[in-house]
């Protein structure tokens, strides 16, 4: 019997958030080892892994996010990362939000 993918309590918030904000959102989470979202957006497209901040310890930074991810998305992020595509991991609105301005003003 195949298991329904979970998703991080946080997901449906940022993508309407992303969403508002003008971007093409595509759910990927149902692929195995694959990221969350694929956020399309002025020309641009963004991998998305979202993490659910509640679930981090307190303090938390990109190796502690990195080690959070289970081994097929660790692999995910390593592949595309190789051929030079980023693999973005957020746990906020203002974060996801945040890549896309910051893609959009270069």
């Amino acid at each position: 019997m195949r298991r329904v993918a979970r998703i991080d309590k946080n997901q449906p918030e940022i993508v309407e958030a992303l969403r508002k904000y003008g971007a093409c959102v595509l759910h990927t989470h149902q692929l195995k080892e694959a990221f969350d979202i694929l956020v399309g957006y002025k020309g641009s497209l963004f991998i998305m892994e979202i993490k659910d901040p509640k679930n981090l310890p307190k303090n938390y930074d990109k190796a502690r996010l990195e080690k959070s991810l289970k081994k097929g998305e660790f692999k995910c992020m390593v592949d595309f990362e190789a051929v030079g595509v980023p693999y973005y991991i957020v746990t906020s609105i203002e974060q996801a939000i945040k890549i896309l301005k910051d893609d959009s003003s270069n």
